[in-house]
């Protein structure tokens, strides 16, 4: 929904620009999407876990990106708002998600933090550890 203002109204409508146009970024950069909002159910004493995209970078990587969206860098901005619950439920996801594969490739997890007009691309930006 976009409002009179210009303005995308709800939160998963912001969140969907965010993604759009972090793929769109992650696409000029020569990467891959294989998968979109990959999720994972959430047990009974477990919330659910998702990834936002999944892309393949062009040495074979397989690149698990949490892109988060703020109007401005206040409260430690975009990137700080991935913390170590969120983070967990990204590797959790991941986890499942490579379960799948016969032969998992290397992988990472990167952020996209936009800010703004401002989009930031954290490569490697947590691990699974």
């Amino acid at each position: 929904m976009v409002t009179a203002e210009g303005r995308v109204g709800t939160t998963k409508a912001r969140g969907d620009v965010a993604e759009e146009r972090a793929l769109a970024f992650l696409k000029q950069q020569g990467l891959r999407l294989v998968s979109r909002n990959y999720r994972v159910a959430g047990g009974p004493h477990a919330r659910g876990a998702e990834v936002d995209l999944i892309v393949a970078d062009r040495d074979g990587t397989l690149v698990f990106v949490e892109v988060r969206s703020r109007a401005s860098g206040g409260a430690g901005g975009a990137a700080a708002s991935v913390g170590g619950v969120k983070q967990r439920r990204i590797v959790r996801a991941a986890q499942h998600y490579l379960m799948r594969l016969a032969s998992p490739p290397p992988c990472r997890f990167d952020v996209i933090a936009i800010e703004g007009d401002r989009l930031e691309w954290l490569k490697a930006a947590f691990d699974a550890g």
